[in-house]
């Protein structure tokens, strides 16, 4: 079938540059040509025919969480000596470079992929040695004087590398999301003061139940989005230790018993995130809970943000024979059968989940209340 990058069931893919314009390079499988601008070399090649399945690149928070660890883990090895400061150095220049936004075109294997990760981090090796090489004089894909696994990769292995940016990735998108919730919370409480005087009726199963206060709905809302808020920041800690050091099992094999503390050292002044050294890097490397358990917090919120939006769209139905309790600021027409505006913001909740968290403009209404 040929470059299953180019081609995939017939359907042609992005990759234009015309295959002239290559350079072959080597690995133990043979040869192969790689795009001669390319910073990335033989295994990121194979591993872009290989994986082309969602055609996406790696997101950019991911990315930097990669690099960031070979940036530390070049300033590492040149403290302890392991690594001569030539090539620590020029590697962490190229580090910045692409922290800096540089050379991000350059990160192209599809989030999709078989290994663990290993492409993923062989394509950061890759684009690393080649720029860093660059800045020592070199050319593309000799890999001369820094190669990408004896001295980028050094003291590494796919099985702590990507365990430990998969935190680092988390935490660093942390503290805007937890602002988020913060202004979305205090939005809701502040309705909630704001619609206090206003009696409705309760309801079960969309069934007329009990009076309540559009505000006591509203500061309930509030509350709940200040617990997810809580219990997101409280599964976020256990992201906290990291296993980086472990090398391919978590016993440090090839790594130097200093290498996991003075990782982690770097790391705390590279990212400006709490970290700790792992207690069980075996431990860390094998299991993925504490993970999970964050991804989990994150889903209880997309739940009870989806409540909270379903509820908000029932409310403003309408305007003849819905509910129509409260009025959603007209944000965009709907269509020619239904021209008044469409509930955009909770219809965006309901299916986006946790990415929404925009306040609005409310105003009050003599039924009941509105945004």
């Amino acid at each position: 079938m040929g470059d299953s990058w180019f081609e995939t069931d017939g359907a042609v893919t992005e990759r234009t540059e015309p295959m002239s314009a290559t350079r072959i390079e080597r690995d133990p499988l043979g040869e192969l040509p790689v795009p001669g601008s390319a910073l990335y070399g033989i295994q990121t090649e194979r591993a872009r025919q290989n994986f082309p399945i969602s055609h996406l690149l790696p997101l950019a928070p991911f990315i930097d969480a990669v690099v960031w660890i070979k940036k530390a883990a070049a300033l590492t090895h040149k403290e302890t000596g392991r690594l001569d400061a030539r090539r620590a150095d020029a590697i962490v220049r190229a580090a910045d470079e692409v922290l800096a936004g540089e050379h991000r075109e350059h990160f192209v294997v599809d989030p999709y992929q078989a290994g663990a990760g290993t492409s993923h981090n062989m394509n950061a090796n890759e684009v690393l040695a080649n720029r860093a090489n660059e800045l020592l004089g070199g050319r593309r894909g000799e890999y001369q004087p820094v190669h990408p696994n004896d001295h980028v990769n050094m003291a590494q292995s796919t099985n702590d590398v990507i365990p430990t940016a998969i935190r680092l990735a988390a935490l660093a998108q942390l503290p805007a999301l937890l602002e988020a919730l913060t202004r979305l919370a205090r939005a809701f409480l502040a309705k909630g003061k704001a619609f206090d005087q206003i009696l409705k009726a309760g309801r079960t199963h969309l069934q007329d139940a009990t009076p309540i206060r559009l505000g006591q709905e509203f500061t309930a809302y509030g509350h709940s989005v200040e617990r997810n808020r809580d219990r997101i920041a409280q599964a976020a800690d256990a992201l906290r230790d990291l296993g980086i050091g472990g090398t391919a099992v978590g016993t440090g094999l090839n790594a130097e018993p200093a290498y996991p503390g003075l990782m982690v050292k770097h790391l705390r002044v590279i990212t400006r995130l709490e970290l700790r050294e792992g207690k069980d890097r075996v431990q860390l490397m094998q299991s993925l809970g504490d993970a999970a358990a964050f991804s989990g917090a994150l889903r209880t919120y997309a739940v009870d943000l989806g409540k909270i939006a379903s509820d908000i769209r029932l409310l403003a139905s309408g305007p003849r024979t819905g509910l129509a309790e409260i009025v959603l600021p007209p944000v965009q027409p709907g269509s020619s059968r239904a021209p008044h505006s469409s509930p955009r913001s909770p219809r965006r909740s309901v299916m986006t989940r946790p990415r929404s968290s925009r306040k609005r403009r409310w105003r009050s209404t003599s039924r009941c209340g509105s945004w």
